[in-house]
């Protein structure tokens, strides 16, 4: 984790969050989130965390459990004791032994919107 992506918010053990997530840098989730997330900063998922999300993050790093999709620009971190049941999609991704996954793996780089415009340019 880069310096500009210092943890900026912290969602601990006790605490339960619901609705629709964005934010710059970091966040740490630990309690309970259901809801969606977008950033284009590093998203990770400890431990006790549980969370019924879509997300779409640049970094995400997981030890806890996430049911739902998720789509990062860069890299997907599944550590254990870490459980996904969703698809998950990036072009970097790494699954730890002892680690439960239920669901699809798509491995590629994600186009972001100057390359969908360049690519565009070149068709025409």
């Amino acid at each position: 984790m880069k310096n500009r992506d210092q943890i900026n918010a912290f969602l601990g053990k006790e605490t339960e969050f619901e609705g629709k997530l964005s934010f710059k840098g970091a966040v740490r989730i630990d309690g309970r989130f259901t809801g969606e997330i977008y950033t284009d900063g590093t998203l990770i998922v400890g431990e006790s965390a549980v969370m019924k999300s879509e997300i779409h993050v640049s970094h995400i790093i997981i030890s806890g459990e996430i049911r739902g999709n998720i789509i990062a620009d860069k890299r997907i971190e599944i550590h254990a004791p870490g459980k996904v049941y969703g698809n998950i999609q990036a072009p970097v991704v790494v699954i730890d032994e002892g680690v439960i996954f239920e669901g699809n793996c798509r491995m590629q780089k994600i186009d972001t919107d100057k390359e969908k415009e360049k690519k565009l340019a070149i068709l025409t």
